[in-house]
């Protein structure tokens, strides 16, 4: 099973398997039975991130280097980053009240950062979620650290 929501910028999702396993989710899977099927814009849209993923690793590499320039220059800011290679970066900053008063500040910068606080993560480690894309250039990262090392530290 893979869903095509994140990776892919679209949304839906897929089964594969054998032909005993794909004829029994046809005939007996009630989400199956009763949903419809993409529209052909979204199938489309879906072929064409599947061709950008395939042939992407100049961005997957881009990205790669902006996540390490994000967490060397937050770890020198003494932020407290949790474990991720991926391009959402968490960074625990403890209270809510705290989480959103540093997002706003920021977005009074012109930069989104989402505060993330309870209930959706346990009271006491609210965080802001940074995510960062290909599209980001190192000036935007480098402004981004001298904007949480304004608001943050």
């Amino acid at each position: 099973m893979g869903t095509l929501g994140k990776a892919f910028g679209t949304s839906g999702a897929f089964v594969a398997g054998s032909e005993t396993l794909i004829e029994t989710l046809i005939q007996q899977a009630r989400t199956y039975i009763y949903t419809t099927a993409l529209s052909p814009a979204l199938a489309e849209a879906t072929r064409t991130s599947l061709r950008l993923l395939q042939n992407g690793d100049d961005r997957r590499e881009r990205l790669a280097a902006l996540i390490r320039r994000f967490r060397e220059g937050a770890a020198q800011l003494g932020l407290q980053l949790m474990a991720s290679k991926t391009p959402i970066q968490p960074i625990v900053v403890g209270e809510a009240a705290r989480a959103v008063a540093i997002s706003e500040a920021l977005l009074q910068r012109g930069i989104l950062v989402t505060a993330i606080r309870p209930p959706t993560v346990p009271a006491g480690s609210a965080r802001l979620r940074v995510t960062l894309s290909a599209v980001h250039g190192e000036a935007q990262v480098d402004r981004l650290l001298d904007a949480l090392g304004e608001v943050a530290a």
